[in-house]
């Protein structure tokens, strides 16, 4: 009982952190409009002209997994560490959904990536090293691709936390 109190106190503080974090964030500005409720920084468009875009300006969303993924660290055959992240996914507009309806099979392969970095120490030592990290999100980003195509761009850590353990 003894050994899970640094680990509940670790996941207390984080979920304290996050909620303060989202309560103090400000406001959205609203946006000023012209007298008409026209955006007077909106480029001028004829009626006929359809307004240009540029092809490379794709926008993308960004949807956070549900629930953070917990990850025990071993050391001879005890847990010597429990891992806690956060994985937000950066996709082309519209894959929300998709998203969502694949998360069980999204967060089992994910599990699996990260329970094989575990495994290789990828959480030993300077564990947020830039080619540490870099590894984690290519290979996350490899499961992320094979499930859900090429609705995904990339994959972002926005939370990693190391708790050691005895």
């Amino acid at each position: 009982m003894g050994k899970l109190i640094p680990i509940l106190l670790a996941l207390v503080g984080l979920g304290l952190g996050v909620g303060g974090g989202l309560m103090l964030r400000p406001a959205p500005e609203a946006a000023e409009l012209g007298p008409c409720g026209e955006d007077p920084n909106a480029p001028q468009h004829s009626d006929d002209a359809a307004p240009e875009t540029p092809e490379e300006a794709v926008v993308f969303d960004y949807v956070k997994l549900n629930n953070q993924f917990v990850i025990p660290d071993m050391e001879e055959g005890q847990v010597s560490a429990m891992i806690v992240l956060s994985i937000s996914l950066e996709t082309l507009p519209n894959a929300r959904e998709k998203i969502y309806a694949q998360e069980p099979k999204l967060r089992d392969a994910f599990l699996q990536v990260l329970f094989d970095h575990a495994n290789i120490g990828g959480f030993k030592g300077s564990f947020t090293e830039s080619t540490k990290m870099q590894s984690l999100r290519a290979s996350l980003l490899e499961v992320a691709s094979a499930i859900l195509g090429d609705d995904i761009e990339s994959v972002l850590v926005t939370d990693i936390v190391r708790q050691d353990v005895g």
